[in-house]
């Protein structure tokens, strides 16, 4: 990875003349109190690696007769100036091979010199670059809009099922109304049946009173004609004979009422109205089943979408352990961005510019002074296990800034008359004493 060996700044913004070597890993605080030319330092890195799209509005230290100068020499043993009146780039290849902004772009991450940039987009934006990063923002995308469809496609199949079973509930059931409906046409027919049996029984009953009327005038033809007393007899006989069938026809015969059916055929409509409401109450019960069947066969298939998210998330190279997306939002250890401490959300910063170009290993933070000094040696310990660097400010003149910046100076280096540079104007006013240092200072 390539780092920053050195900075050599002069006359940018609030600084005069400052030379910096950050540690190769870990944290480099540019300490301070206000207005004293810290926040210059990386505006300055920034406009040297990433090119005229980050100068400074007013770049030249105000009063100053002299252009800023720039030099940072980089890892790879890259040189990098900008000096002269139009601050004209140039880069220096130990290989001896030209140079300029495109080689710095191939491996200088523009997150890196302008975290907040990244830190503060929102929580899906940052999601959306780590998802690219690690390569499976198309498929995750591809995993939430089928989850999407089939959670929107279970509501409706619940809410199409909650009706159902309303409707169900609210719908009148008669346990004692028949299963289908009941035809006019039938009753009547049953009617007719009934009748035509009941006349048959009737015909019955008028052969059985002639039968006993013969009988009875038998006997007495046999009292007055003795002469035909056989013959009487045998007919007599005869006749008893039928008589004792058509008794015992008489005696089986049970006729059958209409009154049911007639009451049926006047409430005719009143019972199928009963039918149908148990017909529907029926139909809306089975389709309430068969809704939530669906619905929970709907269940299981985000279940198995969410899924194929989880194991194609942890299966990619993430940048940093404990780091996820869930609905489209950066999670980290369980904690959406606005809920991560101020180390852990440098820590996921840090961790995702550095992969969008792995050469870059460095980044520049601005206004530490938010942090306590555990929560700036726990990331700083990170940093150095990373093997990363930082170049940071910070409010602060304690003992946990690598240096300090007191009025455009480096505090306590000696400082000497810089070289003259060409002024920008002929007849331009003298300028003001510059101080810089020695040379072999390093």
């Amino acid at each position: 990875m390539i780092k920053i060996n050195k900075l050599e700044i002069e006359n940018v913004k609030r600084v005069k003349a400052v030379k910096i070597e950050p540690t190769s890993t870990g944290l480099t605080i540019v300490g301070g109190n206000n207005n004293q030319g810290k926040t210059s330092v990386l505006d300055s890195i920034a406009w040297a690696l990433g090119g005229n799209k980050y100068r400074p509005s007013k770049a030249g230290r105000e009063g100053s007769v002299i252009p800023p100068y720039l030099r940072v020499t980089l890892s790879n043993g890259l040189v990098v100036e900008r000096k002269g009146k139009n601050s004209d780039l140039k880069v220096i290849d130990p290989n001896g091979q030209k140079a300029g902004q495109q080689l710095l772009d191939s491996f200088v991450e523009e997150l890196a010199i302008n975290l907040p940039k990244f830190m503060n987009s929102t929580s899906k934006e940052k999601a959306e670059i780590l998802l690219r990063i690690i390569g499976v923002g198309a498929k995750l995308h591809e995993l939430e809009t089928q989850e999407q469809e089939v959670y929107n496609q279970r509501r409706t199949i619940g809410q199409i099922a909650d009706q159902k079973s309303k409707f169900a509930k609210e719908q009148p059931y008669f346990p004692d109304a028949p299963k289908e409906l009941i035809s006019a046409s039938d009753l009547i027919a049953q009617q007719q049946e009934i009748l035509a049996r009941n006349g048959e029984n009737q015909r019955k009953r008028q052969n059985l009173s002639q039968i006993q009327a013969l009988y009875a005038s038998q006997g007495q033809e046999i009292e007055r004609l003795e002469e035909q007393l056989n013959k009487a007899k045998a007919a007599y006989a005869k006749t008893g004979e039928d008589l004792a069938i058509a008794q015992k026809d008489a005696l089986d015969l049970v006729d059958e009422s209409t009154e049911q059916l007639e009451a049926n055929i006047q409430q005719i409509d009143e019972i199928n109205r009963k039918v149908r409401a148990n017909l529907d109450k029926d139909k809306a019960e089975t389709d309430a089943n068969d809704y939530r069947a669906q619905y929970e066969k709907l269940t299981t298939t985000i279940e198995d979408v969410r899924k194929q998210k989880t194991e194609l998330l942890a299966n990619a190279d993430l940048p940093l352990e404990g780091l996820s997306v869930e609905d489209g939002d950066l999670i980290y250890k369980g904690q959406k961005w606005d809920n991560m401490s101020g180390a852990d959300q440098l820590r996921v910063s840090t961790a995702i510019v550095r992969k969008l170009k792995p050469d870059c290993g460095f980044i520049l933070l601005d206004k530490l002074e938010q942090m306590d000094i555990d929560t700036l040696n726990e990331f700083g310990q990170w940093l150095e296990q990373e093997g990363l660097q930082a170049i940071a400010t910070r409010v602060s003149t304690g003992d946990e800034c690598s240096i300090i910046i007191e009025d455009g100076y480096v505090a306590g280096q000696e400082q000497v008359q810089p070289p003259v540079q060409q002024a920008p104007t002929v007849q331009a006013p003298s300028a003001p004493e510059q101080k810089t240092w020695k040379a072999g200072e390093f």
